[in-house]
Protein backbone atom coordinates (compact mmCIF):
# COMPACT_ATOMS: atom_id res chain seq x y z
CA UNK A 1 0.00 0.00 0.00
CA UNK A 2 1.11 3.09 -1.07
CA UNK A 3 1.55 5.65 1.66
CA UNK A 4 1.81 9.81 1.51
CA UNK A 5 4.67 10.54 3.22
CA UNK A 6 5.36 14.49 2.29
CA UNK A 7 4.68 17.08 0.23
CA UNK A 8 6.27 19.37 -1.86
CA UNK A 9 5.74 23.20 -2.58
CA UNK A 10 7.55 23.95 -6.16
CA UNK A 11 8.15 27.81 -6.30
CA UNK A 12 10.27 30.29 -9.02
CA UNK A 13 11.44 32.08 -5.79
CA UNK A 14 11.89 29.04 -3.18
CA UNK A 15 14.20 30.82 -0.88
CA UNK A 16 11.39 33.33 -0.27
CA UNK A 17 8.77 30.40 0.03
CA UNK A 18 11.13 29.09 2.73
CA UNK A 19 11.17 32.31 4.85
CA UNK A 20 7.22 32.86 4.48
CA UNK A 21 6.17 29.62 5.61
CA UNK A 22 9.34 29.60 8.73
CA UNK A 23 7.77 32.70 9.59
CA UNK A 24 4.25 32.14 9.61
CA UNK A 25 4.34 28.99 10.46
CA UNK A 26 7.27 28.37 12.06
CA UNK A 27 8.29 25.44 10.03
CA UNK A 28 11.72 24.58 10.68
CA UNK A 29 13.96 25.02 6.95
CA UNK A 30 17.41 22.94 6.14
CA UNK A 31 20.01 23.89 4.40
CA UNK A 32 19.41 23.07 0.93
CA UNK A 33 20.34 20.27 -0.71
CA UNK A 34 19.67 19.37 -4.88
CA UNK A 35 18.25 23.08 -4.37
CA UNK A 36 15.61 21.90 -2.49
CA UNK A 37 14.61 23.11 1.21
CA UNK A 38 13.63 20.50 3.53
CA UNK A 39 10.92 21.16 5.61
CA UNK A 40 10.06 20.26 9.41
CA UNK A 41 6.56 21.65 9.73
CA UNK A 42 5.94 20.08 13.60
CA UNK A 43 6.99 17.41 15.99
CA UNK A 44 7.16 14.01 14.58
CA UNK A 45 5.20 12.41 18.08
CA UNK A 46 1.91 14.22 16.67
CA UNK A 47 -0.05 13.21 13.38
CA UNK A 48 1.31 15.22 10.01
CA UNK A 49 4.18 15.31 7.57
CA UNK A 50 7.22 17.04 6.47
CA UNK A 51 7.65 18.41 3.10
CA UNK A 52 10.17 20.72 1.23
CA UNK A 53 10.47 23.70 -1.51
CA UNK A 54 12.02 23.44 -4.61
CA UNK A 55 12.51 25.84 -7.72
CA UNK A 56 9.39 24.67 -10.07
CA UNK A 57 11.03 22.98 -13.29
CA UNK A 58 9.55 24.62 -16.46
CA UNK A 59 6.41 21.51 -16.71
CA UNK A 60 5.72 22.27 -12.95
CA UNK A 61 6.57 25.62 -11.85
CA UNK A 62 4.25 26.44 -9.48
CA UNK A 63 2.22 24.24 -7.31
CA UNK A 64 2.11 21.44 -4.65
CA UNK A 65 2.09 17.23 -4.89
CA UNK A 66 2.34 14.74 -2.55
CA UNK A 67 5.20 12.48 -2.46
CA UNK A 68 3.95 8.63 -2.36
CA UNK A 69 6.16 5.70 -0.59
CA UNK A 70 6.18 2.68 -2.38
CA UNK A 71 8.00 -1.00 -2.31
CA UNK A 72 8.51 -1.05 -5.98
CA UNK A 73 8.97 2.02 -8.00
CA UNK A 74 8.70 0.05 -11.17
CA UNK A 75 5.46 -1.63 -10.59
CA UNK A 76 3.80 1.47 -9.23
CA UNK A 77 4.77 3.39 -12.18
CA UNK A 78 3.82 0.28 -14.31
CA UNK A 79 0.21 0.22 -12.98
CA UNK A 80 -0.09 4.24 -12.71
CA UNK A 81 0.46 4.00 -16.82
CA UNK A 82 -1.67 1.56 -17.09
CA UNK A 83 -4.39 2.67 -15.56
CA UNK A 84 -3.75 6.54 -17.25
CA UNK A 85 -1.37 8.43 -15.56
CA UNK A 86 1.52 10.17 -17.61
CA UNK A 87 5.14 10.31 -16.44
CA UNK A 88 6.29 13.98 -15.77
CA UNK A 89 10.01 12.64 -14.72
CA UNK A 90 10.83 8.94 -15.13
CA UNK A 91 12.40 6.93 -12.25
CA UNK A 92 15.50 9.03 -11.03
CA UNK A 93 18.33 8.24 -8.81
CA UNK A 94 19.54 9.74 -5.39
CA UNK A 95 21.95 8.58 -2.93
CA UNK A 96 18.88 7.02 -0.71
CA UNK A 97 16.17 7.05 -3.14
CA UNK A 98 14.39 6.59 -6.35
CA UNK A 99 11.79 9.31 -7.56
CA UNK A 100 8.96 9.80 -10.25
CA UNK A 101 6.97 12.53 -11.08
CA UNK A 102 3.15 11.60 -12.73
CA UNK A 103 0.01 13.33 -13.40
CA UNK A 104 -3.10 11.22 -12.82
CA UNK A 105 -5.89 10.65 -15.29
CA UNK A 106 -7.56 13.84 -14.21
CA UNK A 107 -4.59 16.14 -13.72
CA UNK A 108 -3.54 15.84 -10.44
CA UNK A 109 0.65 15.48 -10.28
CA UNK A 110 2.09 13.24 -7.17
CA UNK A 111 5.51 11.98 -6.36
CA UNK A 112 6.35 8.57 -6.11
CA UNK A 113 9.54 7.30 -3.73
CA UNK A 114 11.19 3.64 -3.42
CA UNK A 115 13.70 4.09 -0.61
CA UNK A 116 16.82 2.02 -1.30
Amino acid sequence: MGRVIGFELNSQEPEKAAEFYAKVFGWEIAIPHWNYWALTTGDDKKLGINGGIGKGPHDFPFGTRIQIEVDSIDEAISKAKESGAIIVRDKMEFDEFYLAYMVDPTGLGFGIIQNK
